[in-house]
């Protein structure tokens, strides 16, 4: 397993590497890269993949937990999507952080603590992908 796992890029190619390297746990660096690329900062990491606290008890070990690097994965996954679908990365930012009334009022980001939420959100930017109403 690399130490530099970059999450987005294995995000967007899924395959069975992957899925061993999430059984096995993520390397921190995986979260560090999330971190670094700005893609979330550390109160959202805290909300959808794992608390600051956990992370740092994480940070002595070295790895993730596979259930933590597959929300690492879930998250970094959407939001590859959405940079996708929008063609851009800041509009898809500024989307994911942005209150939608299809979501009862949260923000798509908010919903990716969950799978089910993850699939709510990558319904609405399949429908928004193709044109559809979202």
């Amino acid at each position: 397993m690399s130490a530099q796992l970059d999450v987005m890029e294995l995000a967007v190619r899924p395959s069975p590497d992957l899925v061993r390297q999430v059984r096995g746990g993520l390397p921190i660096s995986a979260v560090q890269s999330v971190l670094d690329s700005g893609r979330l900062n550390a109160a959202e990491l805290d909300l959808v993949v794992l608390p600051r606290k956990t992370l740092a008890n994480r940070r002595r070990l070295g790895t993730l937990t596979p259930e933590q690097s597959d929300r690492l994965v879930r998250v970094a996954r959407v939001i590859a999507l959405a940079e996708a679908t929008f063609g851009d990365r800041h509009k898809a930012a500024a989307w994911l952080r942005r209150p939608t009334t299809v979501l009862a009022g949260e923000k798509p980001l908010e919903r990716l603590d969950t799978d089910e939420g993850a699939r709510e959100v990558e319904t609405l930017l399949g429908r928004i992908g193709h044109g559809l109403a979202a």
